[in-house]
């Protein structure tokens, strides 16, 4: 089951030249999923993903079901989000993240699943 997951999430990271981000109100990087903008912000301790719906308001993430996919040194780990009041999706990291990092936001949002890519 492990190298199934590994062999999923290598695939998922490694689909095509990540795209350029534009800096998001919390100083992270912001890209648009299925019509979603999703702006990641890591501190050494924490995954944090700012979720906004269609309409440009913070998207209520109470509920959501969300994992971060993150590829490191060579290594794949999965974290699991916690929603935060607003609209923030959490998780915590075992260790900070290097440079070149790749890390995949995978939610199921309002029963539309959306995946994000960023990279470190």
């Amino acid at each position: 089951m492990r190298s199934i997951l590994v062999t999923l999430v290598t695939a998922i990271l490694s689909t095509g030249p990540m795209s350029a981000y534009a800096a998001g109100p919390n100083g992270g990087q912001t890209t648009v999923a299925d019509g979603h903008p999703i702006e990641f912000v890591s501190t050494d301790t924490e995954l944090t993903f700012f979720v906004t719906g269609e309409d440009g308001k913070g998207l209520d993430t109470a509920g959501m079901n969300a994992k971060a996919f993150v590829q490191a040194a060579g290594k794949s780990d999965t974290i699991t989000l916690t929603p935060s009041p607003p609209n923030r999706l959490v998780g915590v990291l075992k260790a900070p993240l290097n440079s070149g990092s790749k890390v995949v936001l995978s939610a199921k949002i309002h029963g539309h699943n959306l995946q994000a890519r960023f990279e470190k």
